[in-house]
């Protein structure tokens, strides 16, 4: 299961501190994270399959990344790729929240997810599982298959490491 453990503001001068790891099934085509060749902007992973990504950055200070939602009895094979919602934003110019209200029309289209969403100024959360959004507070926070710091016991476990390690 992929893993997604973070400090945001808890450290003067330093905005996000940022450990994840990605679980997917080995037969998947993927590329390391690199600057995009037909995006030169972003510094991300690539899904080859479907052309999105799982987490990136992008040389104007935006950042996103997202969590399979785990819920196996809703998978559809119909769904759009969900790698294209973190493309989408490390390209474009909204604020977080302003992407989050346009795209959440069309949330139940996807699979479920979990979505981080940054720039200079902010960062969201938002899942189409529970139809959460909000905007982020500082501390320390984890993303698994779920919803933003369900206590599942390697978010625990992450979030306590990563707390002491700012204290």
């Amino acid at each position: 299961m992929c893993l997604i453990l973070f400090a945001y503001q808890t450290i003067p001068g330093v905005r996000l501190q940022l450990a994840a790891n990605r679980d997917e099934l080995f037969a998947r085509p993927t590329q390391p994270a690199g600057w995009w060749a037909d995006h030169p902007d972003i510094l991300a992973g690539r899904d080859l399959l479907a052309g999105g990504t799982w987490l990136g950055v992008s040389r104007s200070g935006r950042f996103a990344a997202i969590t399979n939602f785990r819920d196996p009895a809703s998978r559809r094979d119909d769904a759009p790729s969900r790698g294209d919602l973190v493309g989408d934003f490390l390209l474009g110019t909204e604020t977080p929240a302003a992407y989050i209200k346009r795209i959440s029309p069309g949330m139940s289209r996807y699979n479920g997810f979990s979505l981080l969403l940054g720039n200079a100024t902010a960062l969201w959360f938002l899942s189409n599982r529970g139809n959460e959004a909000f905007e982020i507070p500082p501390g320390v926070h984890g993303l698994s298959n779920h919803l933003l710091n369900e206590p599942w016991p390697k978010v625990v476990r992450g979030t306590a490491e990563i707390g002491r390690a700012h204290v």
